[in-house]
């Protein structure tokens, strides 16, 4: 190792803190709690020491290093900042402060974001049950080593790493903006065109489809599954002839338009993707076909999920919450579905796909952002930076 970098245990360059208080009843508490993965602490709620089951609460300080015990291996570690001066923590959050000659706390604060670091803190807790009760004690905290490069370059480190951290977040600060903004031109767009369009019900444009599976115990059965709030297809696991017995099933067809009559009132709606096609479904699985010419899918899928279709399927799913309230046959080919021009809505769906597209390419940008922060905190931490 390079000597200006130092492997230096955590003993030698934090101070343990402890500043107990006896719980006042009539006294407001503030109290912290940590996320994981090096989220640091935020404010969990707010009590009168009358609400306390603890006889002691601890205070903390702008610039105090804590972490959980219970969830250090899931990375529960922060920095005390200045909104939470002044806050109380309970004897589960072990306290530190720097020793302000060796250590900057924000370095302290990076290195256990590192997973090696994390790894070593699992290896390390103790407790009854390896999920609930794995609690990191303080001499094993303390006796982790931290390789410490001089006070300025663990500063110049931080400060790079946080203009690096700004970035990142103001992209995602912009990808989320983009998205509200998509939205809100597909649906004025989607609005204007269904402005003072004729009305037509599902049975003239989309009638229910059934086909019937005849079952034979040595085949098997790939079912289907919709997730709610428009989420689309997803495939569940095969079934056998066995298992399936006197239930009925349906087959499904690519470009149907398919509804979960359950959470049907949820957005649990979805058209039939390619890689879905011939798959199975319980009868609570309605297939609706859109006529050629006529209708889209997308099109009425998009429908389906806005403020007005929702309110529709929702009307048609008479009964009380959850799974008791169920979508009708009779009621869904009832719902009027405002239809401008077959050639309008095959443009809307285009723009819909162009969008979609925007969107799937943002998301991957998402993910290579929240990949990159570890990538650069290694580079850091093997003085590549």
């Amino acid at each position: 190792m390079n000597r200006s970098w130092q492997p230096t245990k955590l003993l030698k360059a934090l101070a343990p803190v402890s500043r107990p208080e006896a719980v006042d009843p009539i006294k407001e508490y503030r109290l912290l709690g940590i996320r994981l993965d090096g989220g640091g602490p935020f404010l969990r709620e707010t009590i009168s020491g009358s609400q306390s089951a603890a006889t002691k609460l601890f205070k903390v300080k702008t610039g105090d290093f804590i972490y959980s015990r219970l969830f250090a291996w899931r990375g529960a570690f922060g920095v005390i900042i200045s909104p939470f001066d002044d806050c109380y923590v309970s004897g589960e959050f072990p306290t530190f402060q720097a020793i302000s000659e060796i250590l900057d706390i924000e370095f302290l604060k990076l290195w256990f974001r590192l997973p090696s670091t994390i790894k070593q803190v699992e290896e390390n807790c103790t407790g009854s049950t390896p999920l609930t009760r794995n609690r990191f004690k303080e001499n094993f905290f303390l006796d982790l080593e931290i390789p410490l490069p001089p006070l300025p370059e663990q500063r110049r480190i931080v400060a790079h790493i946080e203009a690096l951290t700004a970035k990142i977040e103001e992209t995602k600060r912009l990808k989320k903006q983009i998205e509200q903004d998509s939205d809100k031109l597909l649906l004025g767009t989607f609005y204007k065109l269904i402005s003072g369009a004729d009305e037509e019900p599902m049975r003239e444009i989309a009638p229910i489809t059934r086909r019937p599976v005849k079952i034979d115990t040595a085949s098997s059965y790939p079912e289907i599954g919709i997730r709610s709030f428009g989420k689309g297809t997803f495939h569940k696991p095969s079934l056998t002839g066995w298992e399936v017995g006197s239930k009925k099933l349906y087959k499904i067809q690519a470009g149907d338009l398919l509804f979960n009559n359950v959470f049907a009132w949820e957005g649990a709606v979805a058209v039939v993707r390619p890689e879905d096609d011939g798959r199975v479904g319980s009868h609570r699985f309605i297939a609706c076909v859109p006529k050629k010419q006529v209708v889209t899918a997308n099109f009425l899928r998009f429908y389906f999920l806005t403020e007005e279709g929702l309110e529709k399927t929702g009307l048609a799913s008479p009964g009380g919450a959850g799974r008791n309230r169920t979508l009708g046959l009779e009621k869904l080919e009832a719902i009027a579905v405002p239809l401008p021009s077959f050639e309008n809505q095959l443009w809307f769906d285009k723009l819909h796909v162009t969008v979609e597209k925007i969107r799937e390419r943002l998301s991957q940008t998402y993910l290579e952002l929240d990949a990159l922060l570890p990538s650069i905190l290694d580079k850091a931490f093997k003085r590549k930076l």
